[in-house]
């Protein structure tokens, strides 16, 4: 479980083994995370194998592959690493599971002093999990829905989101991975399935029993 408060960064290393095993530069002492550890890159929670050298080496699932942005990623891209929160850890930012729901493409960026302000597309299957000033993590970072339309949403990021994260180097056309507001989600599958059960198995109007 993670916060969407970024920690540290990282790079890409490179990918080994064809494209099953991710390999992240990054100076992240052993004593916070040893193998068998769990860290969030970009978002995606991934369990460390093993370190080689100053690489932090992950293997990639096929899963992983075709939900998330990790495949694609260019030669000494940006990552946003983030431990995962501890019972001992203020709750600073919003649960985040680190299971992505979706890619989304970057549909423009706008500088808004004294920050910036993103647009990403948003398929329809996922409109029904945002709501205006809800919760939302893009790469990792936890951020509040600016503005919502019927297939795209906006966030407005601070100068300390720019400086921590690699949000600020996106631009039109580059894919992020987001995780919908896990609360929302299990509220709406909760009130899905309270409907469906009420027309399968409620009574019918007029019925009295």
């Amino acid at each position: 479980m993670f916060t969407g408060i970024i920690q540290n960064q990282g790079r890409f290393g490179g990918f080994r083994e064809g494209r099953t095993v991710l390999a992240v530069e990054a100076s992240i002492p052993e004593s916070r995370l040893a193998p068998g550890g769990s860290i969030a890159v970009d978002g995606v929670c991934l369990t460390l194998t093993r370190r080689d050298g100053g690489n932090l080496i992950f293997d990639l699932s096929q899963e992983t592959l075709a939900r998330t942005t990790l495949g694609g990623l260019r030669p000494g891209a940006r990552l946003n690493l983030e431990l995962p929160l501890t019972l001992a850890d203020p709750l600073g930012g919003r649960l985040v599971s680190g299971h992505i729901d979706f890619t989304a493409k970057t549909l423009r960026s706008t500088p808004k002093h004294p920050g910036l302000r993103l647009a990403f597309a948003l398929p329809a299957a996922q409109r029904k999990y945002f709501i205006p000033k809800g919760s939302v993590a893009v790469n990792g970072v936890s951020l509040t829905v600016a503005a919502l339309g019927p297939s795209s949403f906006e966030v407005e990021l601070i100068p300390a989101t720019l400086d921590k994260s690699n949000l600020s180097s996106l631009r039109a056309g580059d894919p992020v991975n987001v995780e919908c507001d896990m609360i929302g989600k299990y509220v709406y599958n909760q009130r899905l399935g309270r409907s469906e059960a009420g027309s399968i198995h409620g009574p019918r109007r007029g019925d009295t029993r």
